[in-house]
């Protein structure tokens, strides 16, 4: 196997066997950081919150692309092999399978234990952004698969795609492929984060956030199509309903408000049969979501497993794809 095929499946590995180590720095923290205190620096500098919000993408982006940057040649201008480690580490923590898996298996346990519900509301909380006070166990069950879908591309599919394609630009440039798949990963990962922080169309955000969510929108165009995609065989390898993923994707993947997250919530509603979308409250607003899928069952706690066993496969078979797609290329261009 060539050896960046090899450091980008040892980064993979390593998120499915340990997840995010709580006891360790995380770049998306730092990021995190980044954002809150440009946010308040550009708001004071800025008379327009448009022209701020710019600002502020603008410089975490540059901020985290130049600190992977001084880590990564600064640990290989002491040893290459060191280097390695840390891009591998890098890009390991640019990915959270495990996490979403671990979340999303704890609503499941908890809607097992507790009738009263109350702790399941508490664990769905953890993970979506609505209120989950009222939801019943149907509701618990629904937020929780609309969550995994989405995310997977978030937290999966979109910074493997990005560390494939920049790895490509190697022959171009005098940077290990390693190395760029680090920058390509990292960058996301700060455009997402910033999304997620800035990106809310509410008033302190709608102007401010606009830049973050429009270059959010435009980062996931192809990896959220082409996870939807990827997760018909991967029902099919699961013995779920794959005819019906493909039909309910081709209906209803752009029926969400977000021009991405249907791709994704489609393929996994037709796969299980059931339906999502509908009603729910954000920051204390009734939100009435375009139903996604067919209602042909109601909806059951196994559903969060079977969510997580299709964005697993899912993911592995759309790396598989990537890594196949590049080897080609790189045959090409050698």
């Amino acid at each position: 196997m060539p050896v960046f095929e090899f450091q980008l499946l040892a980064a993979v590995l390593l998120d499915f066997l340990f997840g995010d180590p709580r006891f360790l720095p995380h770049p998306v923290r730092l990021i995190g950081f980044f954002c809150v205190t440009y946010e308040r620096i550009f708001r004071k500098m800025f008379s327009t919150e448009l022209l701020a919000g710019f600002a502020a993408f603008v410089t975490v982006l540059f901020l985290s692309l130049a600190l992977t940057a001084v880590l990564l040649f600064s640990t290989n201008y002491y040893s290459g092999v060191l280097a390695q480690i840390v891009a591998v580490i890098l890009l390991y923590s640019s990915i959270a399978a495990r996490d979403l898996v671990s979340h999303s298996r704890t609503v499941y346990h908890a809607l097992k234990a507790d009738e009263s519900l109350d702790s399941a509301r508490s664990a769905v909380a953890q993970i979506v952004g609505r209120d989950t006070s009222a939801l019943d166990r149907k509701g618990i069950i629904r937020a929780c698969v609309e969550t995994v879908a989405e995310n997977m591309v978030d937290g999966v599919t979109a910074p493997l795609f990005y560390a494939v394609v920049f790895s490509l630009f190697s022959p171009l440039l005098p940077i290990e492929p390693l190395f760029l798949a680090v920058f390509g990963a990292m960058g996301y990962k700060a455009v997402n984060t910033m999304d997620s922080m800035f990106g809310y169309k509410n008033e302190r955000y709608l102007y401010f956030g606009r830049v973050a969510a429009k270059f959010d929108d435009a980062v996931n165009w192809v990896p959220a199509r082409l996870s939807g995609l990827i997760l018909v065989p991967a029902a099919f390898f699961l013995g779920l309903d794959w005819k019906g993923s493909y039909r309910i994707f081709t209906r209803d993947r752009l029926a969400h408000a977000s021009p991405n997250a249907g791709h994704t919530e489609a393929t996994v509603a037709g796969a299980l049969g059931v339906e999502l979308g509908g009603t729910s409250i954000y920051f204390g607003k009734k939100m009435i979501k375009p139903a996604i899928g067919e209602n042909k069952r109601p909806a059951e706690d196994r559903d969060i497993l079977r969510s997580n066993n299709l964005i697993l496969i899912g993911s592995l078979l759309f790396l598989s794809t990537l890594l196949l797609i590049r080897f080609f290329i790189v045959q090409i261009v050698l």
